[in-house]
């Protein structure tokens, strides 16, 4: 009687450790969740938005300069996902002179606004997916803009080249810029619609 008393407690004991290990198992595995989703957050609100990424890149200031006289800054700060190909300041330089300082006049809002939304693709596509698209279309991809025109994306010699509605060229120049709520690709050229 006495060994079948220690034998019990000894068996409800053991089911006591062991149900209390499970236990913990399972109160780590769900703080570890938790830890998981606070830091997603944190990463999500420590990546600057598009608008945010443009405007602490040097070579972005007259595509933010842009952005603002035409009113897009609330626009490409949404939630988008937005992919933006965006001029680098030696592809503005590339414009006939006196354009972009006539393109940041009030009077012509309507026309820069046409041109910067020109740039932009609603979704996100990094540079591995566009290039996914272009192989499986022949060569050739073309996608709408926010603006509404067509931009046929292609590839030349390993870059992304994109070829706009007048027939004019730019280079994908740095691919994958990331931000909260899409991609930014620099271009070397402006391209128009």
């Amino acid at each position: 009687m006495k060994t079948l008393k220690v034998l019990s407690t000894l068996a409800i004991t053991a089911a006591l450790f062991v149900s209390c290990g499970e236990k913990k198992k399972e109160m780590e595995a769900e703080a570890n969740e938790e830890v998981m989703e606070v830091k997603a957050e944190i990463k999500e609100e420590t990546t600057p938005n598009i608008v945010g990424v443009a405007a602490g890149n040097d070579s972005f200031t007259t595509l933010v300069a842009a952005v603002k006289a035409a009113g897009l800054v609330e626009t490409l700060s949404g939630t988008g996902p937005f992919t933006v190909f965006a001029p680098t300041n030696e592809a503005f330089a590339k414009l006939p002179e006196g354009t972009v300082e006539n393109l940041l006049k009030p009077e012509n809002k309507e026309a820069l606004t046409g041109i910067l939304t020109y740039h932009v693709v609603s979704g996100k596509y990094e540079a591995a997916a566009v290039i996914e698209a272009i192989n499986g279309n022949n060569g050739a991809f073309t996608v709408e803009t926010v603006q509404g025109g067509t931009i046929t994306l292609s590839l030349q010699d390993g870059n992304v080249m994109l070829t706009d509605a007048k027939g004019g060229t730019s280079t994908v120049v740095i691919a994958d810029v990331a931000a909260s709520n899409g991609v930014i690709h620099a271009l070397d050229t402006v391209v128009m619609p």
